[in-house]
């Protein structure tokens, strides 16, 4: 565990694959924090509303550099015939959607996540204390009282 968290952000461009025209630019803000060494975060960045947040396994992203990784509502794999690129398919209750980007950014942002918290390390950075006192501590939209 260590004190004071760090956190990595990085600008990426993905792009929406959509069957009947051409693909569509969308902002992403990559981050990721010693504070859930497991987690990587991505933000959605669609208009001028808020930014739709995912949250993958680092190692998710990781394996998908390199084969097809993930089942269920994440997979992420090379682009068949165009390895400079990741495929990223996401499925929600609300809908589907297939996402690609540069697996040099994606494979560079994930290289300073594990300088910073090495492979097999994540556990020694989890704060269980402040975990555990979030958990029990009570607030105001618990519906709690002094």
């Amino acid at each position: 565990m260590r004190d004071e968290p760090t956190i990595i952000h990085e600008p990426a461009t993905f792009e929406l694959i959509t069957p009947d025209s051409a693909p569509v630019p969308v902002r992403v803000e990559l981050s990721y924090s010693s504070r859930d060494p497991y987690a990587v975060q991505a933000s959605f960045r669609t208009g001028q509303g808020s930014p739709v947040d995912w949250v993958f396994a680092r190692d998710l992203l990781a394996d998908g550099l390199l084969g097809p990784a993930g089942t269920g509502d994440v997979r992420v794999q090379p682009v068949a015939h165009e390895p400079t690129r990741i495929e990223v398919e996401l499925a929600s209750p609300s809908g589907h959607a297939v996402f690609t980007t540069c697996a040099a950014t994606l494979a560079a942002f994930l290289d300073r996540t594990f300088e910073l918290v090495p492979p097999a390390t994540e556990y020694s950075w989890l704060d269980f204390d402040a975990a555990l006192d979030q958990l029990l501590t009570p607030n105001s939209s618990d519906g709690a009282r002094d």
